[in-house]
């Protein structure tokens, strides 16, 4: 597997976002890029240099669900609830534990399967859902990637290959049009100042009131503010370093696991017996658990039903880290009420992926 960039993985470095798709689609690549922020996360499969699907993490089936809707006076199936019900249970679902990879792409050819759309609307929608995301994507300052040429898009069916370049084009239009429309903010309600401290900015921002123009000095003083307002509560409201325990008999799996998480941001702490982690674990405030499932004495499953009797710990994110992946397997780690399943061996991306997602 070939990691971009070679030097060691880490969060939140400075990226170029259009300057990284373009690097790959310079060459006749097949792979999958995936892309982590401090908010969110994106994946791009590419077939030999050409996009033929993109994904955005927090918005993966809200996007697809209104993509579809849109099409419905169109295609009059789309329009049936029982559709979207199905698409949840079957699909939607499985991100919480993980089953199946990229669902909301498996959705579309269940879709095209059971002829609720044709495979030329099929590529319609993927082309617009690719503008969206890379319309989100191409906004991104800081952040962690890799490529892979481990993607299970190898085997599935492929609807289209986009242009990236033409897409990013499009996006950086679209975005250059909105910059001239905008309004500027004059005081921000108390509303909005909440929603950026949560790193969360309003589609729409509140237009100055009637009868009170301001100047180009003052629109643009307004706009810094509101960008270095934005930023002064993002630095304040993000940690800056996380405490992770992991447990786990294998010295390996511990130096690995501390290889991949980057010091500079993560405090990782070792047990290699599950007795001894259990009494000090309350000592180390964690902010996650990575806990093997396969120890002497007390097993993961036993130790992850422990911890969650207690109190302090019943919040916790607990990630079971384990080579078994057998359905029995998963419904066991959901009884005790852990938080997410990693099987092994995993790669840094991997690791990096789980953890991110319950930290933030």
């Amino acid at each position: 597997m070939k990691i971009l960039p070679i030097s060691r993985y880490r969060f939140f470095q400075k990226i170029q976002p259009v300057a990284l798709l373009q690097k790959i689609t310079s060459n006749p690549v097949t792979g999958c890029l995936q892309v982590f922020s401090a908010s969110d996360s994106w994946s791009f499969d590419f077939k030999e240099g050409k996009l033929i699907y993109a994904s955005r993490a927090d918005k993966m089936f809200n996007l697809l669900y209104t993509k579809l809707q849109q099409y419905s006076k169109q295609i009059p199936a789309l329009a049936q609830k029982k559709v979207y019900q199905q698409l949840r249970v079957i699909f939607q679902k499985s991100i919480d534990n993980q089953a199946i990879l990229n669902p909301d792409y498996l959705a579309i050819c269940w879709l095209v399967d059971q002829k609720f759309i044709t495979a030329a609307q099929a590529k319609l929608i993927i082309k617009e859902l690719a503008f969206e995301v890379l319309s989100s994507f191409i906004a991104v300052k800081e952040g962690s990637y890799e490529f892979t040429t481990e993607t299970f898009m190898v085997n599935m069916p492929k609807f289209c290959t986009l242009d990236v370049n033409l897409l990013i084009e499009n996006c950086q239009q679209k975005l250059d049009n909105q910059d001239r429309s905008d309004q500027v903010i004059v005081n921000p309600p108390s509303q909005y100042l909440n929603q950026v401290s949560q790193n969360k900015i309003p589609t729409q921002q509140p237009l100055p009131k009637p009868g009170n123009p301001i100047s180009s000095q003052e629109a643009q003083a307004t706009t810094n503010h509101s960008y270095r307002t934005h930023q002064r509560l993002y630095q304040q409201n993000r940690k800056k370093v996380y405490t992770i325990v992991c447990i786990d008999d294998s010295p390996t799996v511990l130096n690995a696991i501390q290889c991949f998480l980057d010091e500079q941001f993560f405090n990782v702490i070792g047990f290699s017996e599950p007795l001894k982690a259990l009494m000090q674990i309350l000592c180390t405030n964690p902010d996650l658990i990575l806990l093997d499932v396969e120890m002497p004495n007390l097993d993961g499953y036993e130790l992850c039903s422990l911890l969650r009797k207690h109190t302090y710990f019943k919040d916790v994110p607990v990630i079971m880290v384990t080579g078994r992946k057998g359905f029995i397997d998963r419904a066991k780690a959901k009884m005790v009420r852990s938080s997410g399943y990693l099987t092994k061996p995993f790669t840094q991306g991997e690791l990096l992926k789980i953890v991110f997602q319950h930290l933030v």
